[in-house]
């Protein structure tokens, strides 16, 4: 193994051990700084002036947050860094600066995921040593890659002819789909001409390159606190105004929303609950749900009709209900540009056997506000499939990532932004 793999390699299981939720990229934020002040980028920023304060989405209490800058403090990483990102205003933009040329953009995220990690024999970061060690979390989407193919190719730009601007941004909080609103509200964006976006894996194997991802669907993740009135429930039932009976109704009749001609729509209450005890006319309960659709106005009729279900459920039942957006996402679609450019360089890179022009994600994705962004100011964008190997599912606990991947998103990424500076 040489060195540069050995580099990507080990940075990648470092990043494995450590996953942080959204918001809380605390040690990751800072390892990246760390990382970047190791090669020649000209600008790093983070903290406030990279995320619109009032943009954000999903952001933890106080308390949260303190738990887990301490435990990044505890880990021994910059102090100084920690208390520019207190708060929770993780990630980092840097910038390449080498000469005259098109400002490109590439979007990696950065958080893990609340989700045990296996310790099973056949689990590779349990047999190689490099399982998480926050316990009940885990990078089980394949953001640690990202992170490191996002660092590669800053390594390799640096080392070419490229003649322009790179900036890559390590975005917090895809998972919450929280945190692409606020970078691309920052108006941090606004200089790109054009906007590389990746993910590894997506079912597509080792090996396999898609060089425009499509298909996302546009989503708004909602939670919904009902408020009712406590009664015994054996002896003064008629003096309660039963919560639990207001979410399940507002639970079933979700699920009852009519589809719509114009396309695909979702609904899930993910995550609910209510009550104390079975003797007690429940006063409180809540469901975290989410609604989605095949473009953003689909999204938009879901979730209208959404809301109007989960307030008459309340009013049925006598109780009262907040209803909090805790994340939320647009549709989008990737340039012909771009993607054009991307399948040029995975068809002559040596570390790819199949390139496809396009796939649908079938999911969604925040990165299509920084997409949106961009092309809302003359730019194009586009979202890029590295295949990888992964034993589970994205998103469970057996989830990982062929290392080979690595490798491949840098050199097709890296190609693809040296090809886009020519042509933009």
């Amino acid at each position: 193994m040489d060195e540069y793999t050995e580099w990507l390699q080990s940075l990648r299981r470092e990043l494995h051990r450590c996953p942080e939720p959204a918001w809380r990229e605390f040690y990751t934020t800072t390892r990246i700084v760390d990382e970047l002040r190791e090669m020649a980028v000209d600008e790093i920023l983070v903290g406030p002036e990279i995320l619109d304060a009032d943009s954000r989405m999903g952001v933890p209490d106080d308390a949260e947050l303190e738990t887990w800058l301490a435990r990044a403090r505890e880990d021994g990483v910059d102090s100084d860094v920690l208390d520019q990102i207190a708060g929770g205003y993780t990630g980092v933009i840097t910038t390449l600066e080498r000469g005259d040329g098109p400002t490109i953009g590439l979007r990696v995220d950065i958080d893990g995921l609340p989700q045990k990690e296996s310790d099973d024999g056949d689990h590779v970061p349990a047999v190689e040593g490099f399982r998480s060690e926050n316990e009940g979390y885990m990078h089980a989407c394949g953001h640690d890659g990202h992170i490191t193919i996002g660092l590669g190719v800053l390594r390799a730009i640096a080392e070419s002819d490229f003649q322009g601007t790179l900036k890559v941004i390590f975005q917090p909080a895809e998972e919450r789909i929280g945190g692409g609103k606020a970078i691309a509200e920052s108006g941090q964006l606004d200089d790109l001409d054009a906007l590389i976006a990746i993910h590894l894996g997506l079912d597509h194997p080792t090996g396999e390159v898609v060089a425009g991802i499509d298909g996302f669907l546009a989503v708004a993740q909602v939670d919904a606190e009902f408020e009712g009135e406590p009664a015994h429930a054996g002896g003064h039932p008629e003096e309660g105004n039963n919560a639990v009976q207001a979410m399940a109704t507002a639970v079933q009749n979700l699920y009852a929303i009519p589809r719509h001609s114009d396309g695909a729509t979702r609904v899930n209450a993910g995550h609910v609950a209510g009550g104390t005890a079975s003797n007690i006319i429940p006063e409180e309960a809540f469901i975290q749900g989410e609604v989605r659709g095949e473009t953003t106005e689909l999204m938009e009729y879901t979730r209208e009709k959404a809301y109007r279900v989960i307030e008459s459920a309340a009013e049925m039942h006598d109780c009262q209900v907040t209803i909090e957006e805790t994340g939320k996402a647009p549709s989008a679609e990737s340039d012909e540009e771009v993607v054009e450019e991307v399948f040029a360089a995975a068809q002559t890179s040596e570390r790819v056997n199949s390139v496809l022009r396009r796939d649908d994600l079938g999911g969604s994705e925040d990165a299509t506000y920084l997409m949106q962004r961009v092309q809302d100011n003359g730019g194009i964008a586009g979202f890029v499939g590295i295949g990888t190997d992964h034993p589970g599912g994205h998103h469970t606990s057996t989830f990982d990532v062929d290392e080979e991947s690595l490798l491949i998103g840098v050199d097709v990424v890296s190609d693809a932004i040296l090809r886009l500076a020519k042509k933009v």
